[in-house]
């Protein structure tokens, strides 16, 4: 099988701005990223607030130009300006003109692409659908009278008029409530179904694991962590059991964080459950329960911080 296509490739990718009133004082916004991101695949990039994450996006779209370090996007260049008819941006807070109703704004978006008049007849309404848009109130509504979650969609809609390749999200969940978080989520799910590849930065973790296929985590900068999540997570050979009888003394030969009251015991397995089963056939202890469990992403992210000294980020 031929290896899967890039559809971003960075490396030592950095970004220095000078600060202060002489410009003396020199930011390391980012420090040496070197990340892939293969044709297909939904990626999640995570970090705290100011860890660099709409940095890294403004450099991958070309809006501002790395200090050191280089890339390529769908086979390019950073920054070429050709391949930008095959991206799709979001912003984090997308700046829509509140006068044009829903239509309007895909219309002139789609004319800013070039998109031919006959296609956009078709695309619009579809988009329009995809994002749970497709009411005639909701096209005929000003963007001055859209709730935070339409907003959303619809600036999620915008980023697609161009059917593009490569879909960049800043943030799409941000300000969103339950369900306006669930239908974002659904449409990343749709997209994605569509074999688009999708990149967006979160710091809501329990949406990047829902959704994405490999995650990067981001602190002040610096990459730590890039992986599939049962790579960064384990794959689940940990093992949570319940029990009675047996005595604590032999139970604490295979179990960590044993808690043993009144002949009852629960506890993480230390030992392979081939060799547990086996060690409770020959005593009179009696398995009750057993589940398998791994850490969650948000307690590998919080560790990822707190081993390299991020404490301020947690």
């Amino acid at each position: 099988m031929e290896p899967p296509a890039l559809a971003l490739h960075t490396e030592n990718l950095t970004k220095t701005y000078r600060t202060g009133f002489w410009l003396r004082q020199k930011v390391t916004s980012l420090n040496q990223v070197s990340l892939t991101v293969y044709g297909g695949e939904t990626f999640g990039l995570l970090g705290p607030n100011g860890a660099g994450k709409t940095t890294f996006m403004k450099l991958v779209l070309g809006i501002i130009r790395p200090t050191g370090g280089g890339g390529t996007v769908l086979g390019r260049p950073l920054g070429d300006r050709l391949i930008k008819a095959r991206i799709g941006y979001l912003p984090e807070n997308p700046y829509l003109y509140e006068s044009l109703t829903g239509w309007e704004c895909l219309e002139l978006m789609s004319t800013l692409h070039q998109v031919p008049r006959s296609v956009q007849k078709q695309r619009l309404p579809e988009l329009l659908d995809l994002v749970g848009l497709a009411q005639q109130a909701a096209r005929k509504k000003t963007l001055r009278r859209y709730s935070k979650g339409m907003l959303q969609r619809i600036g999620l809609a915008q980023s697609l008029v161009n059917d593009p390749d490569l879909v960049l999200l800043d943030e799409p969940m941000s300000g969103l409530d339950p369900l306006g978080r669930y239908q974002v989520r659904e449409i990343i799910l749709q997209l994605k179904s569509q074999g688009k590849t999708i990149f967006f930065n979160s710091h809501i973790l329990s949406d990047v694991e829902h959704l994405c296929d490999r995650v990067a985590v981001l602190a002040r900068g610096e990459l730590l962590a890039v992986g599939t999540l049962d790579e960064l997570l384990g794959s689940g050979q940990t093992y949570q059991v319940q029990g009675r009888g047996g005595t604590a003394d032999r139970l604490a030969e295979w179990i960590d964080n044993l808690a043993y009251q009144g002949g009852f015991w629960q506890g993480q397995l230390r030992i392979n459950l081939p060799e547990f089963v086996q060690g409770l056939a020959d005593t009179e202890a009696e398995l009750l329960n057993l589940n398998l469990e791994r850490q969650s992403l948000e307690e590998f992210f919080v560790q990822q911080l707190r081993q390299r000294g991020y404490t301020q980020s947690v």
